[in-house]
């Protein structure tokens, strides 16, 4: 198996690689997009780091997770990600479970594509991939996120209060996990 092209109704799901570089630097420097992971904008020299050892990683294919770009009519909507706990290329897969990510430019919030994209990806772990669990973690303030993990099926395990060197605002209220089982999404998908 290899990390996949993907289709929905409105989004093409492409693997990420080098060239969507570009994109990602843009969807990065937006403040408000990364306003539940750092309280800021990231700089090109961060997003440089952060990005360009996941647009190359392929050690993730063989097991057909990874991160995807997605597409709408060729406009660039953001990213999505089936994999490692914080998809760290340096991680190891966990076997049969994997996190789920997403996010999504700003000028597409609200229609539906981050919980499309999501919702794709879930099948994809679940029925051609063979997780048996998938799960997510935001921030506990980050509604439109917990929404979309609804929305996608999954459901709320645990709030947890940590440490951060730099905490940003709401970072009182904890970090929220959710997760979906295979058993839980193939019923489902009966109902």
């Amino acid at each position: 198996m290899s990390r996949p092209h993907l289709r929905t109704t409105r989004i093409d799901l492409r693997p990420m690689t080098i060239e969507h570089l570009p994109p990602l630097h843009r969807l990065d420097s937006d403040p408000e997009v990364m306003r539940y992971l750092l309280g800021r904008a990231r700089t090109p020299e961060e997003i440089d780091a952060f990005w360009v050892p996941r647009c190359v990683d392929t050690a993730a294919d063989e097991a057909g997770l990874g991160w995807w770009v997605g597409f709408h009519d060729d406009s660039f909507l953001g990213w999505w990600d089936l994999g490692r706990s914080d998809s760290n290329p340096d991680d190891l897969l966990r076997s049969g479970s994997a996190e789920i990510g997403w996010r999504v430019e700003r000028r597409h919030w609200g229609q539906g594509y981050a919980t499309e994209g999501a919702t794709t990806l879930l099948r994809h772990g679940f029925e051609t991939a063979g997780l048996q669990l998938v799960w997510a973690e935001t921030m506990a303030v980050n509604a439109a996120s917990r929404s979309v993990m609804r929305k996608a099926g999954m459901r709320y395990v645990r709030t947890e209060i940590r440490s951060w060197e730099e905490p940003i605002a709401g970072a009182d209220q904890g970090e929220v996990t959710y997760e979906l089982s295979h058993q839980d999404w193939s019923s489902a998908r009966e109902n």
